[in-house]
């Protein structure tokens, strides 16, 4: 086994004084022992990463998508890096020409295709700030963005103007038009104008302006304001991260550093499947990083149920995705190989273990098993399009198992990282080729220090022998505040850090572990943001519960609760069903829980809950959240980390029930 250790210490612990807690040391990774690594001078922006391809590569793919005729998609067609430009260089005209300057912000609206990165690009080459809209933040994210951002012009696909439509009225003040991706019905067009907004097919925008009236492209500067990607807040309400040119370029330059240390940087000859929403910074820094290189990058149909079907047919070289879509993959695997006969059940799990022991030996992935690797796992490779040289996982922790699994049968490395939209992605990635970082997401980059803060009154302390705490970060790659807040700005900034909410745990080796989360937000495994505070308020205005606990976690696609029952309302159903026993009896039986949650589930609905914020599982209980068990405060509010420890066993027993179908 690897025994380097991958972080230096550059400063010192501090103790607790003046009412804050104490701080474990400051380290970097052992590759920017010296300093924190330099941006290059030659690159001020993302649109340097794209013109400088245009320049080196005009005659490769770069953005491509499936030809559909008569509803059946067919082969993936590819626009040049050279024809992508004609057409950024005559939308981002046409913004200038429509009258906006730059320093303002437009807006794009849709799932990832080309004119998404094109819009992207087009913004970039004007100097206008981007700002991506989506709707899984709540019902109202997209008129609050909309009027916050000041939104000029806002791109779209045209599934996404009906629903633009109806908030308008109320962001009239800055809007000027709308864009369609593609065509627009007359009607949808005349419907948009009555309310004192332009509304533009893709083809009618772009040749607004005319060849000879393109203007020449302003200077980039250095720290101008790229992009505001708006997150959930503390209450559900969005909040604007500042991203700067420079943190983007920061962002390209560390994950390139991160892939020659495995042998993998990306070259002109790659391709990349885009499917995670370009409204998150992940697919963004990673998408720059493959233009920079005049990589192609090929986008899915937007449908769920063919992003395999997308894969084999595009056959990509680089692969990201979250925890729940390799769950899927590990999961179909498992199915195929458990359904097939003894002996190839026998050869898998002898190649499995052989490959494994080598990888554990230090062996790197395509020294290990090259054997085994042809005649095994080579169907695995061909389900994800045959092609498949480097794998990246992100937004929340992938689960151990999931993530040797892969490293062992891909044919392909795999490198998980931990970051946040503050910190322009990744701020901690593991090294693809070192077994010994599995279940961790590795040492700091190149590009940030990291301290842990001890977090008292959840007993975490960064300055015991197995540091926990919550993860605090300075450096190039992060953001420069929230927009228009300066208040949750001052919030999360202290001495020149940034506190994430995230708890870790460093490791021996200097890698770190993702363990908790301090603030009531967090991921599930597919990267959809829960504000469970806002669930728990949703669900308590049922008429049956007198208290709510909301439970989920990163490594869950799905949530789970405690429930105290209404006493009266659950012996009134009891007397409706014909159910006898008290109320404790009544609390345990099967179809009062079943009765409950759906009740739940209808108030969330009502209330304009999204599917990944219902309930699956309920676990009703008699006894009512004391302050004597120590489950809530003075104050009656919940206390989490109390609540899991009380009711760790009920709450796996909720999540096995309900995988296996049998939660009543």
């Amino acid at each position: 086994m690897d025994k380097t250790v991958y972080t230096v210490k550059v400063g010192e612990a501090t103790p607790a004084a003046g009412g804050r807690p104490a701080a474990g040391p400051v380290y970097r990774s052992i590759y920017a022992k010296d300093g924190l690594m330099r941006l290059p001078q030659e690159i001020h922006s993302p649109w340097d990463f794209f013109s400088g391809a245009v320049k080196k590569y005009p005659k490769n793919r770069m953005l491509g998508r499936r030809q559909v005729s008569e509803g059946k998609a067919g082969d993936y067609v590819w626009q040049t890096y050279e024809q992508v430009y004609q057409k950024v260089i005559q939308i981002g005209a046409a913004i200038r020409g429509f009258g906006v300057k730059p320093g303002a912000h437009c807006a794009i609206y849709g799932s990832n295709c080309p004119e998404w990165v094109m819009a992207m690009q087009a913004c970039n080459s004007q100097g206008i700030c981007y700002v991506p809209l989506y709707d899984t933040l709540g019902q109202n994210a997209v008129e609050f963005i909309l009027d916050h951002a000041e939104i000029s012009i806002a791109f779209m696909q045209e599934s996404k103007i009906k629903s633009i439509v109806a908030v308008l009225p109320k962001c009239t003040a800055h809007i000027k038009a709308i864009v369609s991706f593609g065509d627009v019905t007359i009607e949808l067009k005349r419907e948009v104008e009555q309310l004192g907004v332009s509304c533009f097919s893709w083809e009618e925008f772009s040749t607004m302006v005319s060849g000879e009236d393109i203007q020449e492209l302003p200077k980039k500067q250095k720290d101008d304001i790229c992009t505001i990607m708006y997150t959930s807040g503390t209450t559900g309400e969005p909040k604007g991260v500042i991203i700067t040119n420079r943190a983007i370029v920061a962002g390209v330059t560390t994950t390139e550093h991160l892939l020659q240390l495995t042998d993998k940087v990306v070259d002109e000859y790659d391709s990349y499947f885009s499917y995670l929403p370009l409204a998150h910074i992940f697919d963004q820094v990673i998408g720059n990083y493959c233009i920079s290189k005049g990589a192609s990058i090929g986008f899915w149909q937007g449908d769920i149920r063919y992003l395999m079907e997308d894969v084999q047919v595009m056959k990509p070289t680089i692969f990201c995705g979250v925890p729940r879509v390799y769950d899927r993959i590990y999961t179909g695997i498992n199915q195929k190989i458990q359904s097939g006969g003894l002996i190839a059940k026998h050869l898998f799990q002898y190649a499995y273990n052989y490959k494994l022991g080598n990888l554990m030996n230090g062996f790197k992935q395509h020294e290990a098993s090259p054997f085994f690797d042809k005649i095994v796992f080579s169907k695995i490779k061909e389900g994800l399009g045959g092609r498949i040289r480097l794998m990246l996982s992100g937004a929340a922790p992938l689960p151990r198992h999931i993530e040797e699994f892969m490293r062992v049968t891909s044919c392909s490395v795999l490198a998980q990282g931990y970051g946040l939209t503050e910190s322009c992605s990744g701020c901690f990635t593991s090294i693809a080729n070192v077994i010994s970082m599995i279940g961790t997401v590795g040492p700091p980059v190149t590009a940030v220090e990291a301290r842990l803060e001890s977090v008292p009154e959840m007993g975490y302390d960064a300055l015991c022998s197995a540091p926990r705490g919550e993860i605090c970060l300075r450096g190039h790659t992060l953001f420069s505040g929230y927009y228009k807040r300066p208040d949750l700005t001052e919030e999360v900034f202290s001495d020149g850090w940034f506190h994430t909410g995230d708890i870790g745990e460093w490791q021996p080796d200097g890698t770190m572990k993702i363990i908790d989360r301090k603030k009531n937000i967090f991921k599930l495994s597919q990267g959809e943001y829960v504000a469970v505070e806002v669930l728990e308020s949703a669900y308590a205005q049922s008429q049956l519960a007198a208290s709510v606990w909301v439970y989920g976690n990163s490594f869950e696609s799905f949530l789970v609760a405690v429930v105290v029952p209404e006493k009266q309302a659950i012996e009134d159903w009891a007397a409706l069903n014909g159910k006898s026993g008290d109320y404790a009896e009544l609390c345990n039986d099967p179809k009062a829980r079943r009765y409950i949650q759906d009740e739940l589930n209808q108030t969330g609905k009502k209330l304009g809950l999204r599917g990944f914020e219902m309930l699956r599982a309920v676990h009703l209980e008699p006894v009512p959240f004391s302050i004597d068990k120590d489950l809530i405060t003075p104050t009656f509010k919940l206390k989490r980390p109390q609540l899991l420890k009380h009711y760790k066993d009920r709450v796996d027993q909720l999540y096995k029930d309900a995988k296996m179908g049998t939660a009543q």
